[in-house]
């Protein structure tokens, strides 16, 4: 089975062609990604108009590419999938339409893949690993943990009530005058800083359900910040050091009551995986791994590729829904919005903002 997968729903552009075997094993013959960092640095942040622009400019060339690269014809394909949302509708469009065309011309099948599932299965797109597992799903635009019960089955254990973990960490980095992307900027100003110069909130912690909250910290964070302006070289890498110890606390702290949940309801999970582009950061990784080892569980995470934005994990996530025989047909809607599961309620205190979603 050979599938086109097709990623736009924020600013990576990205194609890719991923094989399926019978048995279920995994190979990626492409995958093809263009970051539109450069695009939106100036602005700090990403502008919806200008990433739509930037995937219309660039998609036809990238799915060129991924084809080129895996060797393959568009009549060799089993199916072209493309991510038809949650995300910034005017990319996902620009995704979903150029998926359809290819269906139509080349008469192939279309799947039409939920992101956040396509983030779910990646584990076992690079270890084939068995359901069930607890997958904690972290980005610029999402933090949840989620039960990953199987293909089109899932549970939400536990969300953001207002900033997802990524957008968090960009804010305080813009508060700071880091430069774009914050993550990752945050996470090295912090190397150097004295993570218990600030005692900042620890949000949620204790709290029977599994659900985080960062505004709050935030808020903490540009509160000592203005106090102390001007802020010299070591206050800011204090306060990155600071911020950066709170949320791996309160991080620890709903994991475990995460896996207590699953445990509960689902039995032990075969793995606690993260995905998204928080799980680059190194820090987070090595409390993910105390959390994993005190659970009695396997901490899995891919490749720091596969984590983020890719076409590699629409197209397997298209594989393995269409091994299912769940096929798209071409009236599927482009979503801004899209639950993973279609049960989740949104938790008291909900922002107005596409981190639950």
């Amino acid at each position: 089975m050979l599938v086109l997968g097709i990623e736009t729903t924020c600013d990576e552009t990205a194609a890719a062609v991923v094989e399926r075997q019978p048995d279920g094993q995994a190979k990626i013959l492409s995958n093809v990604v263009r970051s539109q960092t450069d695009e939106h640095a100036r602005f700090g942040g990403v502008v919806p108009e200008i990433a739509a622009r930037a995937h219309v400019d660039l998609l036809d060339g990238i799915v060129a590419s991924a084809m080129k690269e895996a060797g393959v014809g568009y009549g060799q394909l089993s199916a072209v999938a493309a991510a038809a949302g949650p995300g910034l509708i005017g990319g996902v469009i620009v995704g979903l339409t150029t998926a359809k065309a290819i269906a139509m011309v080349h008469d192939t099948p279309l799947i039409a893949v939920n992101h956040l599932e396509a983030h779910a299965l990646t584990p076992r797109l690079t270890c084939a690993l068995a359901f069930p597992y607890c997958l904690f799903l972290a980005s610029g635009g999402h933090t949840q943990i989620v039960a990953v019960v199987g293909v089109g089955e899932y549970v939400r254990l536990g969300t953001t009530v207002d900033d997802a973990m990524g957008e968090a960490f960009d804010k305080v980095a813009k508060m700071l005058s880091l430069p774009y992307p914050g993550g990752p900027q945050v996470e090295r100003v912090a190397a150097g800083g004295d993570p218990t110069r600030f005692a900042f909130p620890r949000p949620m912690l204790g709290r029977p359900d599994a659900n985080f909250s960062l505004s709050g910290l935030k808020t903490a964070v540009r509160n000592e910040a203005s106090r102390l302006e001007p802020l010299e070289p070591q206050d800011i890498s204090d306060l990155c050091a600071s911020f950066q110890a709170a949320v791996l606390e309160a991080t620890a702290d709903r994991l475990t009551v995460g896996l207590k949940l699953f445990q509960e309801r689902f039995g032990t999970p075969r793995a606690l995986v993260a995905a998204g582009g928080v799980a680059a950061n190194h820090a987070i990784r090595s409390a993910l791994q105390d959390v994993a080892a005190k659970a009695q569980t396997t901490l899995i995470i891919p490749p720091p590729a596969l984590c983020t934005d890719n076409g590699a994990m629409i197209a397997w996530a298209g594989a393995e829904r269409m091994a299912l025989g769940l096929i798209d047909t071409l009236e599927a809607p482009p979503r801004a919005r899209w639950l993973l599961d279609a049960n989740a309620k949104a938790p008291a205190g909900h922002a107005n903002s596409r981190a639950g979603y």
